[in-house]
């Protein structure tokens, strides 16, 4: 069992150290609500969306879709960017999501490949 003295000396201690900028901040929420001992948030890698996947294995496996198309660097990292941004709910992101899906539909009933949408003319 953890000492609470011992954590609030700990605790004091590293108050003491900080520059007088970051005390400030510490000073605002309350240095009683204040936790330099609280977890780490769960890196990035850990998370999975609604299908149990990571980012990772998410881009992984839409790439391997692409194996017979040599992709370039730009197309990884807008497949890198949308993933983000999707997991992390933003707007941007949902509103080129469902653009896109859109779009995609509206070739389709015009009887074009969508595939081709992206051939220079």
């Amino acid at each position: 069992m953890v000492d609470k003295n011992k954590v609030d000396e700990l605790k004091r201690a590293i108050y003491d150290k900080l520059p007088p900028r970051r005390r400030k901040f510490i000073d605002k929420i309350g240095f009683d609500n204040w936790d330099p001992f609280q977890e780490p948030k769960h890196p990035i890698d850990i998370r999975r969306d609604i299908t149990k996947r990571t980012t990772n294995q998410l881009i992984a496996e839409f790439l391997e879709t692409k194996q017979g198309n040599k992709v370039s660097l730009a197309y990884e990292a807008g497949v890198y960017e949308i993933c983000m941004g999707l997991y992390q709910a933003d707007e941007k992101y949902k509103a080129m999501f469902d653009f896109s899906i859109w779009y995609y539909k509206k070739l389709k009933d015009a009887g074009l490949d969508p595939e081709k949408a992206w051939e220079k003319k």
